[in-house]
Order: C-alpha cells, then structure tokens, then sequence
C-alpha cells in the first residue's frame, strides 16, 4: 500500500506522531529542526524531543530523538541556542537546549547541552533551572536569544504564561531573573497562549520593529488554534506594543498554521519560520497510515507598511524552487466560466503562480485542486467582497471531525488591478499566498490519491490571466539512519 497521506516535500516524522517544532537553530553548515514527538503512537503521548538536519531547508535527514522524558517529566516545546563564548560553562559552541519539563500540572524550565554538532545530549544536573512563580500551571514554550552586544548583552527568555508572555533574561542560561511582561487583555485571549517568538525585522532603510508571535489555543480566525502576532519594540527587557490593546493581528487565515518558531543564528540574516500544519481540535483525529503530523514549508519573514497599519509578510523561500520539475505556462487568457484551460493538466504535488487582471465581470475566480470523483478543493477570490478563499467542504474525507470541512477566509484587496496568487499543492495539504505573502491561508486536505486533477475557472463573467506558470515538483528528500547506512 502506497502511503498517500505522507506529504511529498513537507517535513513529517519518520513515523508515528509530532506537533511543535523545536529547538530550530544553525551551526555549521546545518539547520537544526527538534520537534514534539511521541516516538510510541500516532496519537500525543509521552513528549520527546525528535530531531532532524537540513542543509538547504528542503531536504532532510532524520537523527535519532534528542531528548526523553525523566523523572522530571516530559520533554515540552522549547528552542535551543549557540553559546558561543560558554557563558554557560558547556564549553565554547555549545549547543544549548532550553526546554519546558512537564509533570504533575507543574511546568518548569529546563537545560540540556551539545557538544558534538547535537548528535548527543547531556541534562544539565542542576535542572530544572526556572520555576513558575505561585506554581501557574501553564508556564512553558521558553524561546531564548542573545540580545545586545557580546560584552554588555545578555540571553533573553520568553515564556508563554496563560494569556501574557513574561521576559526572564540571564547572562549564564542558568540563572534567570524576570524583566517584563506582555499581553494580558492584549490581542486574542480565546484561548491559551502557547509557543511564543520574538525577533526583530528592518522596515524600509533606517527603521526597524520587533515582532512577537504568540499560539493560541482557541479562537482563531478559522477556527480552533491559530497564530497571532504583535508589532512594536524591545528595549532588552520586555515587548511594548505599538497597537491598541484590541488590535487582533493573525499570520495566517488558514485552519492549519500553528506553534510557528523561527531560526536562531540563521548565516543570511534571514528569518526563517515554520508551523506546526493541524489545529488542536482535530489533530488527533485527522487520517493516518503510519505517522501523524508535518510542518508547512518554511517561509521568510518581512515587514510591510500599508495604510493600516504594519504587517507581518511570508513568503515561500527561494530553496524550494529546486523541487521544480515539469514547468507549463500560459499568459494573456480570457478565463470564461464553463471552460477549463487546465482540463489537460493533471497533478497532486504542484507550485502554481499565477496574476490575474480584476475586471468588473467576474463575481469570482480561482483554482480547483485535487479534483476527483465528488471532490476538489477551491481557492477563490471574489473581487467585490475583496477576499481570498479556501474551500475544503469536499475535499476529501471530512467526516472525522465536525469542525474540519469549511470555508476559511482573509481580506486581501488588488495591487493596481492585479492579484497575485502563489499556491503550494502536496499530498494532504494547500497552502495559498496572496500578493507577495501578504496574506496566507494554509490548509489541511486529505483526497484520495486518484484526485489529481486541476481547474482554473471564472464565476459569473470573464476574468483576465496575465500570467500562469505550474511546475510539477519532485520529491524532497528524508533519509533515516537506515537509508544512510
């Protein structure tokens, strides 16, 4: 039996379950990716850290798990750092991991180190090495960071503490004093904050801000867990917004982009970010032959400024362009409803880019992927409601959660007449950027293998193609232990 529900380039265990990515850090030549991992089932269990390399963030190879669980508990979310001047007293280059044990409802801080390019881990003895103050039971997700320069600088902690981040910052990564908090009453508080990340971006020549990412458990634009995103400064101590308290700001629109963390150290000055692909309301539910879970692809982070405000854009990085395959293109189409151009074209693992001319004929367009008996998955954009689309409703199996089939929606207006769609297509999963990252949704689908077929369609009059190019995409590659031996 085929294994149709392993993505075709996205990051997925070798098998059984994962949800938050980990730990993402470069060293020497190679870009760290740990994840939550229960190494037993393909449902959440016992957390472990898993852990994979990458020397392009397209292809992978799987190493053994990083971390087990101990008498101190599980082994939750958290991220990892280069301590390059063994402020810890690890050893220079060290690889630290700071991670959140679990047990017993107790949440605590904790450190393991590398010195061997984190092929082995070793516990630091003293841990855990923060506690939660008055025992909060939610107190977790630690993402670390050297901040300032080398002599005056120090690490900086972020914690997700019910509905508020705390800042902890340290000049050794065992002894952590607060320095602020964030958020309570700010942005969503439907649900849990969870994952937080923190990192700062340049807008235009001479100005920057910084960024705050936060998960949260419930009430997310699409439903059930989402990520959201604070603008504004750091000042070493602790984030101050720069938008009111009520202002609610979503990185993506899609039901499916959760627990996103960024590289440390990343060699180009880029930032770099992945997502968890699933939604706790359903994640234990969702299709499986054999492993549970994948991440979206990896996506740059940017800054834009429109009228309303700064925004946080994602686009797909340049590195995936190597997956590119069997490339088709069209330009300067008159899309007519009941035509297909595309009725020729068949595919599961596609990259389509296309442009299309608004005009005041069309009530909407877009694409139909997948498309097989009595299924098909649409991304839509309708120019009169100025909004993106993607419709999952029939899109495959659905049945096994009442809340996974739906419409799931974002605002997104032209640019000079113009939208711009960029869609990544995989075996169980679509992602849709509109203009350049402005706008996301990412979506979980699960089609039967034999639906491969493709549609480009107009609603309720014409609509200009300026341009279409689909490249067919190879496979990425992840290797285990075993297929390197």
């Amino acid at each position: 039996m085929t294994d149709s529900l392993r993505p075709h380039y996205h990051f997925t265990p070798p098998s059984n379950w994962m949800n938050d990515p980990n730990g993402m850090v470069y060293y020497h030549g190679e870009y760290h990716l740990f994840y939550q991992h229960h190494p037993e089932s393909t449902l959440w269990g016992p957390m472990h850290w898993g852990h994979a390399v990458s020397r392009d963030l397209v292809n992978w190879n799987h190493l053994p798990v990083a971390l087990y669980p101990d008498d101190k508990g599980m082994i939750f979310s958290g991220s990892a750092v280069v301590d390059k001047h063994s402020t810890s007293g690890f050893g220079e280059d060290a690889m630290v991991a700071v991670f959140t044990h679990h047990k017993d409802d107790q949440q605590r801080q904790s450190l393991a180190y590398s010195t061997d390019n984190g092929r082995t881990w070793t516990k630091y003895p003293g841990n855990p090495v923060l506690f939660a103050p008055n025992d909060i039971p939610d107190f977790r997700d630690p993402k670390v960071f050297w901040y300032g320069d080398e002599g005056t600088g120090h690490w900086i902690m972020c914690l997700a503490v019910r509905d508020q981040i705390m800042f902890y910052a340290s000049r050794d990564l065992i002894h952590w004093m607060l320095s602020g908090v964030f958020g309570h009453g700010y942005g969503s508080t439907a649900g849990v904050w969870e994952t937080p990340d923190l990192f700062e971006l340049p807008l235009g020549d001479n100005e920057t801000r910084w960024v705050l990412t936060v998960g949260v458990q419930a009430g997310a634009p699409a439903g059930g867990s989402g990520t959201q995103y604070f603008i504004g400064t750091f000042d070493g101590k602790t984030f101050t917004s720069e938008n009111p308290a009520e202002t609610v700001l979503w990185a993506d629109f899609g039901a499916d982009y959760y627990a996103a963390q960024a590289w440390n150290d990343e060699p180009n000055g880029r930032r770099l970010m992945i997502a968890w692909m699933n939604n706790w309301k359903y994640a234990l539910f969702i299709p499986s032959q054999g492993q549970r879970g994948a991440f979206g692809i990896v996506r740059e982070l940017s800054l834009m400024h429109p009228a309303n405000g700064i925004r946080l854009v994602h686009k797909p990085i340049p590195e995936l362009q190597s997956l590119r395959g069997e490339h088709q293109h069209w330009q300067e189409q008159i899309i007519q409803p009941d035509t297909n151009i595309l009725a020729d074209v068949r595919g599961t693992f596609l990259e389509i880019i296309a442009e299309f001319k608004i005009t005041d004929k069309a009530e909407s367009f877009g694409f139909r992927v997948r498309m097989g008996e009595n299924e098909h998955t649409d991304i839509r954009y309708s120019p009169e409601k100025k909004c993106l689309s993607v419709d999952r409703s029939h899109s495959g199996q659905i049945d096994f959660h009442d809340d996974f089939a739906g419409v799931h929606s974002a605002d997104i207006s032209p640019i000079n007449g113009i939208i711009r769609l960029h869609i990544f297509v995989d075996s169980t999963s679509v992602e849709a950027f509109a203009n350049d990252g402005a706008v996301v949704i990412t979506d979980c689908i699960f089609p039967d293998e034999s639906s491969q077929g493709l549609e480009i369609f107009a609603e309720g009059g014409d609509v200009i193609l300026h341009s279409l190019d689909i490249f067919h995409l190879h496979p990425a590659t992840f290797q285990t232990e075993e297929d390197r031996s």
